[in-house]
């Protein structure tokens, strides 16, 4: 008997073998989170696909690398559906209508509101209590192309010129700000203006917080609201008199170049800290100081915690270099013009030589001495020098440009300083020492590991939808990818921690803090077949795969069978088959 028919007469629906690759560990991730009865519950309605199972696939296109949304059915055509979404969906039913449909369902809900209702299921069952300690937020700006003239009644973010954070401010764009815990998972988040201000989005954003926290029964006081400088408004520090912040004080209040000064010039008040950053391959960590002292702004003290890091600010650097060079010119412009004037009076030519040292840069200053021009009568010179005869007799001014070196070193001190400024405790349950303020607003830089996610091309590509309220769901989408990216690396993380063990990264490297982008590379060649009323994967779990499972608390079944519940082969039948051919 020939292999196929064999195989045939075995198997009469066939054998379907299709990858899975990581968007099975995704999938159970949306299943862990409750993604799909949250939307629901949200948005009811009778509907050939449910709104929470298309947000779903759409979630999972986008952890793929995200297909224009006109071919989501062909990604659903590829794609175990009873593995990823619990059933077996027809792909037609993913047509760029019905994908349009559900995004105008899901706009006209609100984008904001679901989304925090997902994200704080999220946070509650799969990160622990401790991690909601502080929320982070920062903004970013995605750029697109073309026109976007919609009308002035559109409900949804206006596409339009703004500040360009890519520096491309030729393209239109839309910002997306974000709302995280523990560095980067985001609990709020949105879409909105391209032309917002970071600084209005910053108090919209701190009542939008307090309300929801309130709902799910955190109270001001019990958290510490963390942000970029842009925060730092008399508005928005008003609405914080009761909330715990950590931001960095702005060098556009002379009270925060007043706070650098002070503690640069005291050598005694310093308190040197070990590096708090994992080493990065040969690259020295940074190394910090710290001093407390501090400031006044808008009428009400604050906490500053002057922080010098031994990688200097480029920027502050770059413009202490421009200083310098603007220093030795206005110095050296004014020896040069000075170095003309011929005086006939030695103590006019002395008054002028002081005056000039006076008139020193804040950097430079001249050592500036008299010399005496001797213009001898007309006439063969004598025999003897000392009888020369002297027609006249001026004075010029003569100078060296001297770098005032304690002040540059200061200057250099402080260009490696900036200031954060708070208002958290120094006792009590909620205190910070200095050091415990730089760790807490060091963690709001892991927010901008959200926005290489956002702008990855493969993530999140070319916009093409003309209609402002479905980028605005577009970003929900992408949003909730984001979740449940960071949840994976969060959980893993986590457990790797408190089993002191570790697993393979990158090229092999063992780590004990993996990406999740490190572990989707274990199971890129991760597929399953279906047969007869079961599944298994094409080859056995490696023992990399196994530990990363363990990591991700997902049981291996899972990858398989959506629910958990597992099929069962009828070995009997099959040798029974077998035996009569």
């Amino acid at each position: 008997m020939h292999t196929n028919t064999l195989i045939d007469n075995l198997f009469p629906h066939g054998i379907d073998n299709k990858k899975i690759s990581h968007l099975g560990i995704a999938a159970q991730y949306c299943r862990k989170i409750k993604l799909v009865d949250i939307i629901n519950l949200a948005i009811p309605g009778k509907r050939k696909i449910d709104i929470g199972t298309m947000v779903q696939a759409l979630v999972l296109d986008t952890l793929a690398g995200r297909s224009p949304l006109y071919m989501m059915k062909n990604f659903i055509k590829e794609q175990n559906c009873k593995v990823l979404l619990g059933r077996d969906v027809d792909p037609e039913l993913f047509n760029d209508a019905a994908v349009g449909r559900a995004m105008d369902a899901i706009f006209e809900k609100g984008t904001q509101q679901l989304f925090s209702q997902i994200s704080f299921e999220a946070i509650s069952t799969l990160c622990s209590n401790e991690e909601i300690k502080y929320l982070n937020y920062d903004t970013t700006s995605k750029n697109v192309y073309g026109e976007y003239d919609v009308p002035e009644d559109s409900a949804g973010p206006t596409i339009t010129y703004g500040k360009s954070k890519d520096h491309r401010p030729d393209l239109k764009q839309f910002v997306v700000e974000l709302m995280c815990v523990h560095q980067n998972i985001p609990m709020l988040g949105s879409v909105v203006d391209g032309n917002s201000s970071d600084q209005k989005l910053n108090h919209k954003m701190l009542t939008r917080m307090s309300n929801h926290l309130a709902k799910h029964g955190i109270e001001d006081g019990a958290f510490v609201y963390t942000a970029d400088a842009a925060m730092v408004t008399e508005y928005n520090l008003s609405i914080l008199y009761n909330k715990l912040f950590i931001t960095r004080s702005p060098f556009t209040y002379k009270e925060t170049n007043s706070a650098v000064s002070r503690a640069v010039l005291d050598k005694e008040g310093w308190e040197e800290i070990p590096p708090i950053e994992p080493p990065i391959n040969s690259r020295p960590r940074a190394k910090y100081k710290l001093y407390e002292t501090t400031i006044t702004l808008y009428g009400k003290e604050y906490r500053a915690i002057v922080v010098h890091s031994s990688t200097l600010d480029k920027r502050r650097l770059k413009r202490l270099n421009r200083q310098l060079d603007s220093s030795v010119k206005k110095v050296s412009e004014k020896l040069k013009v000075a170095s003309k004037i011929e005086y006939f009076c030695r103590k006019d030519a002395e008054v002028a030589a002081e005056k000039l040292s006076e008139e020193a840069s804040k950097y430079h200053y001249l050592d500036v001495s008299v010399e005496e021009k001797i213009t001898y009568g007309k006439g063969k010179p004598p025999k003897d020098p000392s009888k020369r005869k002297i027609a006249s007799i001026k004075y010029l001014l003569k100078g060296i440009v001297n770098e005032n070196s304690e002040k540059i070193k200061l200057a250099n001190e402080e260009s490696g300083c900036f200031v954060l400024l708070t208002n958290t405790p120094v006792t009590g349950p909620m205190a910070h020492t200095p050091s415990q303020v730089l760790v807490a607003y060091k963690e709001q830089h892991g927010i901008e590991r959200n926005f290489s996610f956002i702008k990855n091309p493969a993530i999140l590509n070319s916009v093409f939808l003309h209609k402002p309220e479905r980028i605005e769901v577009l970003g929900f989408i992408m949003l909730i990818a984001l979740l449940i990216w960071n949840l994976m690396q969060q959980v893993m993380r986590r457990n790797i921690k408190s089993t002191n063990s570790v697993v393979e990264g990158l090229a092999g490297r063992k780590t004990k803090t993996p990406t999740t982008y490190a572990m989707t590379t274990k199971f890129r060649a991760l597929s399953v077949m279906s047969f007869w009323n079961t599944r298994q994967f094409n080859q056995p779990l490696t023992a990399v795969q196994e530990k990363y499972l363990m990591m991700l608390e997902i049981d291996p079944v899972y990858l398989l069978f959506y629910d958990g519940v597992r099929g069962k082969i009828d070995e009997a039948a099959i040798l029974a088959k077998l035996s009569m051919k």
